[in-house]
């Protein structure tokens, strides 16, 4: 099993928490679009790593610089794509907001999509990015509207569904 899915989700919804429930089954790659562009926010600006409105708007910001300059979110995305190939993971999350750039991996990777949500979270539409984030039509929905204990069975119960069985396969 060979699988690449871009994952979405208003901030605070729960995607880190679903990936790391989903490594406790299978062996998996976690990168985000805005990997490069953290690397470079910390190196230009100083910033800190926080997640505020104003951090969400400098991240948004210099990923569109870097898309409208070379595309270099994107890039990064396949280069990571054709190293998980080669790799003995069997699932490459890849956190994407913006639905301009998850249709271009989608067809660039044939990755299938998947949003999160969490309905006692609000949804952020106070930057370009976050605010579309539920205008899209994804391949599966995961509600993580219940307990740890509840998203950890989602994330098997979604493990198991890329394996074609229902099975216990805890590492």
């Amino acid at each position: 099993m060979k699988q690449i899915i871009v994952i979405n989700g208003s901030g605070g919804v729960g995607k880190d928490t679903f990936v790391e429930f989903c490594q406790k089954y299978c062996k998996i790659k976690n990168i985000s679009s805005v990997d490069k562009v953290k690397e470079a926010a910390r190196v230009l600006t100083g910033w800190n790593g926080s997640k505020d409105e104003k951090s969400r708007k400098l991240l948004v910001d210099l990923k569109q610089l870097g898309i409208q300059y070379n595309d270099a979110p994107f890039k990064y995305i396949v280069e990571s794509a054709e190293e998980f190939q080669k790799t003995e993971d069997e699932i490459m999350f890849v956190h994407i907001r913006e639905i301009e750039e998850i249709e271009k991996v989608k067809k660039a990777t044939n990755a299938k999509t998947l949003l999160v949500t969490n309905k006692n979270v609000p949804i952020i539409t106070s930057n370009e990015s976050d605010k579309n984030v539920m205008n899209y039509q994804y391949d599966f929905y995961i509600k993580n509207d219940g307990t740890l204990e509840d998203l950890d069975m989602v994330a098997k119960k979604f493990i198991s569904s890329f394996r074609g069985k229902e099975q216990d396969t805890e590492r």
